[in-house]
C-alpha cells in the first residue's frame, strides 16, 4: 500500500483503497463518476499506432475494461502509424466495439490525406510549424476534434499499451477533475513501474535521469540566483512519475495550452500547466499497484531512437527553458551541469539499489551505472542540438488557433466525418 505523505506544492492522492476490498471500491468510484457525468460530459483520448491494433493483445484487455464503463460519454481515438485506408478502416471496426447508445466513439485518421492536408494549410496561412507525426501531433489533433464537438467538459489521456490496465486506473485518473467539490483543473497519474516477470526496477530514463537531472537544476538555479527557476524545477520534481503518460484535463484549460510534439510532451505539458493554473488547482494520484508497458532500447549510438531520443528530446526542452527564462547557457556551464547530473545520479542509484534488496528485487548495479553514464553522454548530445536559435518544439493552443483560423473547427470536423463516413 502507498504512503501518505503531500509534498508542498502540489495534492497527492494516494492508493490508500488498496487496503480496503477492490471490488466495493471500484463500485462506489464508478457511482460516483456516474453522478458527474450526469452534469458534464467526460471524454477519453487513446492515443493509439496501427501496430497496436494490429497486434492488439494488450488493446483488446484495455478495451474490455472501458467496454464495462457507464460514465464515457465520448471515446476519441488518435490513430497513427499508417497512411493505408485499409487499415484505417480495420481500426474503425476495432474500436468501434466501444459505442452504445450513450457513448460516442471516433477515429481520427492522423495520417489521413484529409487531415494532411488541413495541416498543410494551417502552416502555409500561418507559417507556424504544426508539428511532426508522432504522439504529441496526434494528442493535438484529437483534442481539437474534442472542441470542434463542442460538448465536452472533462478530458482524460492514457496510452493504448499498458499490459497491468484496470478501469480502476481510469476512474482513478477522472475522478480528481470531475468532481465538482475539488478545485483541481489538471490531474497527472504516477505508479511504480516494476517487471513482474524480472521482478526489477522500470522507468529508467525517469529513474535515472529525469529526476536527478531536475534535483540538480533546482540546486544551481537556487545557488545562481534564479529563484523563479528553482521554483519552476521544485515543482516538476513534486511529482512522482514525471514521464507518466496518463492526465486528465479540463476542457477550458486543455484548450489553452501549447502541446509538444517530440518526447518532451510530458515535461513540456508540465510546464504548460505551471504558467496556467496555480500549485492548488494541480494533482496528482496513485493510478495502480504497478504498471507495465512497452520498453525502449538505450540506443547509445543512434540519437533518433529509443531512450537517447528520449533523453535528448527532454533535456534539450530544459535547457531551452532556462535560455528563454534568462540563463546564459555555454559549453563550461553545461559541462558543469553534466557533471554534477551524474554525481546526483549516482546517489539515486545506491538508494534505488537499497529499495530493491528490500523488496528482494534483481538488481542490475552496473547496468544502472552504465545507464547514468550514458545519460550523461546524451545530456551533451542535447546541448549541441540545442545551440544557436533553437524554438521548443510545441504547436499552439487551439485557443490561439481558433482565433486566428475562425474556421478551424468547421474544418477539422468535416474532414474527421468524412473519414469515418458520417458527413
Amino acid at each position: 500500500m502507498a504512503d501518505f505523505h503531500q509534498e508542498p506544492l502540489i495534492t497527492t492522492l494516494h492508493g490508500l483503497y488498496e487496503a480496503f476490498d477492490k471490488a466495493s471500491y471500484l463500485d462506489k468510484l464508478e457511482r460516483r463518476l456516474e453522478q458527474h457525468a450526469r452534469h458534464q460530459n467526460i471524454s477519453l483520448l487513446l492515443p493509439s499506432l496501427y501496430a497496436e491494433v494490429e497486434n492488439a493483445g494488450v488493446l483488446d484487455r484495455i478495451l474490455e475494461q472501458i467496454e464495462a464503463v457507464r460514465y464515457l460519454s465520448n471515446v476519441v481515438v488518435a490513430l497513427g502509424g499508417t497512411s493505408e485506408e485499409r487499415q484505417f478502416r480495420q481500426a474503425k471496426e476495432y474500436f468501434g466495439r466501444l459505442e452504445t447508445e450513450q457513448r460516442y466513439v471516433q477515429v481520427v485518421w492522423i495520417e489521413g490525406p484529409r487531415l494532411q492536408r488541413l495541416l498543410g494549410e494551417l502552416v502555409e496561412r500561418g507559417g507556424t510549424a504544426f508539428g511532426v507525426q508522432g504522439k504529441g501531433q496526434s494528442v493535438w489533433v484529437a483534442l481539437g476534434y474534442l472542441f470542434a464537438r463542442d460538448n465536452v467538459d472533462v478530458i482524460a489521456l492514457h496510452d493504448c499499451d499498458i499490459v497491468t490496465y484496470d478501469r480502476i486506473l481510469l476512474g482513478r485518473l477522472i475522478e480528481p477533475v470531475a468532481n465538482p467539490n475539488n478545485h483541481f483543473q489538471f490531474c497527472k497519474g504516477y505508479y511504480a513501474r516494476i517487471s513482474p516477470t524480472e521482478r526489477a526496477l522500470k522507468g529508467r530514463v525517469t529513474r535515472l535521469f529525469v529526476a536527478p537531472f531536475i534535483e540538480t537544476l533546482s540546486k544551481i538555479m537556487g545557488q545562481r540566483g534564479h529563484g523563479d527557476l528553482e521554483c519552476f524545477f521544485q515543482y516538476h520534481s513534486a511529482f512522482k512519475y514525471t514521464l507518466a503518460g496518463e492526465f486528465c484535463f479540463t476542457a477550458d484549460l486543455a484548450r489553452r495550452l501549447n502541446v509538444a510534439y517530440d518526447w518532451g510532451l510530458e515535461v513540456a505539458t508540465l510546464s504548460q500547466v505551471y504558467d496556467q493554473l496555480t500549485t492548488r488547482q494541480i494533482a496528482q494520484i496513485d493510478l495502480a499497484p504497478n504498471y507495465e508497458h512497452k520498453h525502449q532500447e538505450l540506443s547509445p549510438e543512434d540519437t533518433e531512437r529509443g531512450l537517447h531520443r528520449m533523453v535528448v528530446d527532454i533535456a534539450k526542452f530544459y535547457l531551452t527553458y532556462m535560455r528563454s527564462h534568462g540563463v546564459p547557457l555555454d559549453d563550461a556551464f553545461v559541462d558543469m551541469i553534466l557533471h554534477s547530473y551524474y554525481q546526483t545520479a549516482l546517489r539515486y542509484v545506491r538508494k534505488y539499489s537499497y529499495d530493491a534488496d528490500v523488496n528482494t528485487l534483481a538488481f542490475d548495479l552496473y547496468g544502472e551505472e552504465s545507464a547514468v553514464g550514458y545519460f550523461r553522454g546524451f545530456l551533451w548530445d542535447a546541448w549541441e542540438q540545442s545551440k544557436g536559435p533553437q524554438e521548443a518544439k510545441l504547436i499552439p493552443s487551439w485557443n490561439r488557433v481558433a482565433y486566428s483560423f475562425p474556421e478551424i473547427y468547421e474544418r477539422l470536423l468535416h474532414a474527421v466525418e468524412q473519414d469515418n463516413g458520417r458527413a
